[in-house]
């Protein structure tokens, strides 16, 4: 890459990874939170609160990317990122559970990916695009990690209203960002988006099902676990004792997987392994007892698999949609991916309530078995050359 490919791809990067990790954050430790909060002991609201927000992005999306086009990328990602920390400030200062339903449909409203992932793919050459998609993808992986880790700490010190606050100021500071430190770029010339095409693709679709599979069953999942530790006896303010060491050595272990994923022409079989990782990991959890030591080390194996295929599979999709389609694909990826987050709050919230938590981990282990066999058969990318 040059140098101002590099300054591109890392700051576009640093907001992307802002911006997840101000969503990431909440994840955590809402559920325990909502207790105490009017409202909070409906667990189906709890989930309506936690998915809200990927309702109102995947309506948005694809708007976002075709005002892009039309009045260039730095005002629209600019405006989302400030109707984003809107909404953060308006769940900080709302105290039942409505309120912060509120706030995070607001948050939703700032659907900037696709932009984000547009402005990247003009101001990186053709040759550099997948690199740059990666380190996009590696970016939210990170952020994920810090979030996990970090939020039972930071929330301990300033409770839930000062975590929607920070997160507010995480979306500011990405404003700067985009205004200061992003390249410039010409307007991009509005092309129609070939979605057609898109749709037709079935390695695309399968990328597109897996995403979707990949965070409904993460914003489920965290709708369970936080509970579950706080039963075993410990803490929100001390889960980063399990979250830190499960984390790291997810993320370690990842990086050679995504090396022979890469390098190696590894790319399906180390994608069907990170599934295969997945469903293990919540058919562990619906069947094992939930003492400390047995949740840890089946997170690890769930945080393997997720965090290889949070990275990976953006790259992936920019390398099946050639040319003008990679907007298009990017577009529909991302919404999606939204489409599952919101119903993995929406769908787990009203399984928890009337099956409780086994019932949540077997539904998403259905819904894994299903994506792991969809990708068995896809077509194995091309080598790098």
């Amino acid at each position: 890459m040059s140098a101002p490919e590099l300054r591109a791809t890392v700051s576009l990067a640093a907001i992307f990874a802002l911006r997840m990790l101000g969503l990431f954050m909440i994840m955590p430790v809402f559920s325990v939170y909502a207790k105490t909060i009017p409202g909070g002991d409906n667990l189906l609201l709890v989930g309506v609160a936690l998915g809200a927000y990927g309702v109102t992005q995947s309506l948005l999306y694809i708007f976002y990317g075709w005002l892009s086009d039309k009045v260039g990328r730095k005002p629209v990602i600019a405006a989302g990122l400030v109707i984003f920390a809107i909404g953060s400030f308006v769940a900080a200062f709302g105290h039942d559970i409505t309120w912060i339903i509120v706030g995070r449909v607001i948050q939703g409203m700032g659907a900037v990916s696709s932009a984000v992932l547009a402005f990247i793919a003009d101001l990186t050459a053709e040759e550099h695009r997948t690199k740059a998609m990666a380190m996009v993808g590696g970016s939210i992986g990170v952020s994920f990690a810090v979030a996990i880790v970090g939020a039972p700490v930071v929330f301990h010190w300033v409770g839930m209203s000062g975590l929607f606050t920070l997160v507010g100021v995480f979306s500011i500071l990405a404003v700067g960002v985009v205004l200061w430190v992003v390249p410039d770029a010409p307007k991009p010339v509005h092309v129609r988006a070939p979605f057609a095409e898109v749709l037709h693709n079935v390695e695309l679709l399968r990328l597109n099902f897996g995403v979707l599979v990949l965070h409904a069953t993460q914003t489920a999942l965290f709708l369970v676990v936080p509970r579950l530790l706080v039963d075993a006896g410990l803490p929100v303010r001390s889960h980063w004792m399990i979250y830190l060491p499960v984390m790291g050595l997810a993320f370690v272990l990842m990086v050679p997987a995504i090396i022979a994923a890469e390098k190696r022409g590894k790319m399906k079989a180390v994608l069907v392994s990170a599934i295969g990782l997945i469903l293990i990991g919540q058919l562990l959890l619906g069947s094992l007892s939930h003492t400390l030591t047995i949740v840890a080390s089946v997170l690890f194996i769930y945080f393997l698999g997720f965090n290889i295929l949070e990275a990976s599979q953006p790259s992936l999709v920019s390398k099946l949609a050639p040319g003008a389609r990679k907007g298009a694909a990017t577009g529909v990826y991302n919404t999606t991916q939204s489409i599952g987050l919101a119903l993995g709050g929406v769908v787990g919230g009203w399984l928890l309530k009337h099956g409780g938590p086994s019932t949540v981990f077997y539904t998403c282990s259905g819904l894994v078995l299903c994506w792991l066999i969809i990708a068995a058969y896809m077509k194995a990318p091309p080598k790098r050359a």
